[in-house]
């Protein structure tokens, strides 16, 4: 489902990595490994050396050919909601949905549904000012999943919670991620514990650590125990 074996010479980074269909997958690292380089690389955002190659769900999106950002079949969340700020809450819902062709009345339709799922629908009406941080995260959340990624990567979408907020908002994105394939870059054991399957850690400008999270934690000498143990 996601193959990326592709390199960013002047950051000193090489990544080769196999990531199967409907598994969630963990990132982790030390600040500056290159964990926001490699969502970049997913997402389009970042070029990858000649020679390099990555295929999203069975199309090269980089070397033979060069899809697009907004043609992949990924949505990102970062920590940052990035809304926009003209739109209320249901219209930013919806705008991804209007944007792939779907009539207006049904894209609001489907908007608030999702608005519901992250338990905001009353809110659908407040432009992005009036909602606060976490309330603002919920909306990208269902903005993000409203379009049905087949691929959803998330950049340390809890980073700017507070602990009781991010709670409630791990159970809705583990929720979301039921399903589908995923990549999220986090720093917390929480995160993983609660919608990871395996765990990539990066080290030394590469995948140095990479398997099933059971495993890893359960291995005395994974870098995954290491890194959280403070070794």
């Amino acid at each position: 489902m996601i193959s990326l074996h592709a390199g960013l010479s002047d950051r000193g980074l090489t990544f080769d990595l196999e990531h199967g269909r409907g598994r969630t997958l963990a990132v982790i690292g030390r600040n500056g490994s290159g964990k926001s380089s490699l969502i970049g690389l997913l997402a389009g955002l970042i070029v990858p050396d000649p020679g390099g190659t990555i295929t999203l769900a069975g199309t090269v999106v980089a070397g033979e050919q060069w899809v697009s950002p907004h043609r992949r079949p990924i949505t990102l969340l970062s920590q940052d909601p990035t809304l926009f700020p003209h739109m209320s809450a249901l219209d930013n819902v919806a705008f991804g949905l209007r944007a792939g062709g779907m009539q207006r009345h049904r894209a609001r339709e489907l908007a608030h549904e999702h608005l519901e799922r992250m338990n905001i629908g009353a809110l659908a009406d407040r432009m992005p000012n009036q909602l606060s941080g976490g309330q603002q995260q919920r909306v990208a959340l269902a903005r993000a999943i409203a379009v049905e990624p087949t691929i959803l990567l998330l950049d340390e979408p809890l980073a700017a919670m507070d602990v009781a907020g991010a709670v409630e908002l791990r159970t809705l994105i583990r929720d979301a991620l039921t399903g589908r394939t995923g990549v999220v870059v986090t720093h917390d054991i929480a995160d993983i514990r609660v919608f990871a399957d395996d765990v990539a850690v990066l080290a030394d400008g590469k995948v140095s650590d990479y398997g099933p999270v059971e495993e890893r934690m359960n291995d005395e000498n994974s870098l995954l125990r290491r890194y959280f143990l403070g070794g």
